[in-house]
């Protein structure tokens, strides 16, 4: 089995930090919608200002609001406006597997505004692998 990138929130920044709340992280579910991020799933946070590394699940707050809470114990490890990337993962069986599946990655604003929404593609030729950055649509 390999473990994979299937979504990912690039550049998205904290809008707060409530250490007194039970854990997770509070998305957007308009954002995880476009990115296929589901509520209860385990995410990794990777702060981009710190370089702190954690992992904890979402939970939706509310649509439109472009919210990133960093909720209990991981709301240690940011501060607001920290800019952070947020990866949702899955597993394959064989490598192979990887060239059926065109992870959704969204990029950010400085107010959370998505900039971009982009596929990661892999093709495969005989023994070699080619990765691609393709450009979608909003």
């Amino acid at each position: 089995m390999l473990k994979i990138l299937r979504a990912k929130l690039h550049g998205i920044r904290v809008t707060q930090c409530a250490l007194d709340y039970h854990g997770s992280i509070t998305l957007d579910p308009e954002v995880c919608k476009l990115a296929g991020i589901m509520p209860l799933e385990f995410v990794y946070i990777w702060n981009k200002n710190s370089g702190q590394r954690i992992s904890t699940y979402v939970i939706y707050g509310e649509a439109g609001s472009r919210c990133c809470i960093l909720n209990g114990a991981a709301a240690r490890t940011c501060q607001v406006n920290d800019e952070v990337i947020i990866g949702a993962f899955e597993y394959v069986a064989e490598p192979k597997d990887i060239c059926e599946r065109a992870p959704i990655v969204l990029t950010f604003d400085a107010q959370n505004n998505i900039e971009e929404r982009l596929r990661y593609v892999v093709t495969q030729d005989g023994a070699d692998m080619a990765f691609n950055i393709v450009p979608e649509p909003l």
